[in-house]
């Protein structure tokens, strides 16, 4: 972990209120690895520093953050103009694990889930793995673009509002549950409400003896695990997303007991 002054490249709206933004940070990009975040100070006006999840690498110095302008940090993040310095702490936390014998990767996106799976994507395509990426969202000008992702991966699109690939919930998206058939290993990145019902409807989904991971976002105070803000239960007693995660087994959180 590390902190550091990170210079803009670029910062640009990809969907409606969402933002793509390019840092200059070799110190951060030379360690981070799928499903970790850094925490940013966001301005002067707010006192906490804000999540975000490594969403890309490039060059072996900058990184991506997708992010969704929902309060005063992300709104401050937006205006970032290029040659702004934004103050960084990470790479923080726990990433994917990915089994070295397993070949075919099933990735579930719901929202704005894609932010740390994007990072996940070139990471396995470059260890010859096979990928099928399932995009869910409200509606057909909420999903991630095309062209921001990479050519040699499956991909299948659910929009709630049919206005793009299947209608329905991301979940319906399994189609006949093939998807969660031919996987060895399921990634997940998504709304509460998308992980409880995979648990939930596990057997139904053919998750069954699949392991699944997941990548939980909540809102974190410090991101090191001093301020217990970000506490869970789990199988295996209490854990801090921010230290313990923010990657988790579906099956280790009690869904049921979860206050998020």
């Amino acid at each position: 972990m590390k902190q550091v002054t990170a210079s803009v490249i670029s910062n640009r709206e990809v969907m409606p209120e969402v933002y793509l933004i390019w840092l200059e940070s070799p110190q951060i990009a030379f360690t981070a690895q799928p499903g970790q975040f850094v925490m940013a100070r966001c301005g002067e006006e707010t006192l906490l520093r804000r999540p975000l999840s490594i969403h890309q690498l490039a060059d072996g110095a900058k990184l991506a953050f997708l992010f969704n302008v929902v309060g005063k940090g992300t709104h401050w993040l937006a205006q970032c103009q290029v040659g702004d310095n934004i103050d960084l702490l990470g790479p923080l936390g726990n990433g994917y694990s990915i089994h070295s014998e397993s070949h075919n990767l099933l990735l579930v996106a719901g929202g704005i889930g894609i932010a740390p799976l994007r990072f996940l994507i070139d990471k396995t395509l470059e260890q010859g793995k096979e990928i099928t990426l399932l995009l869910g969202a409200q509606t057909s000008s909420h999903l991630y673009p095309k062209n921001l992702l990479p050519l040699g991966i499956g991909l299948a699109e659910t929009t709630e509002d049919g206005s793009a690939g299947e209608r329905g919930m991301i979940t319906d998206s399994f189609r006949g549950f093939v998807f969660s058939a031919w996987a060895d290993q399921i990634f997940a990145c998504g709304p509460m409400p998308m992980y409880r019902d995979m648990a939930r409807r596990k057997q139904e989904l053919k998750l069954e003896g699949k392991p699944v991971q997941i990548s939980l976002e909540v809102r974190m105070g410090c991101g090191r695990g001093v301020c217990y803000g970000c506490t869970l239960k789990t199988k295996s007693g209490l854990k801090q997303v921010c230290t313990d995660g923010p990657i988790f087994a579906l099956d280790d959180v009690l869904w049921d007991e979860l206050a998020y």
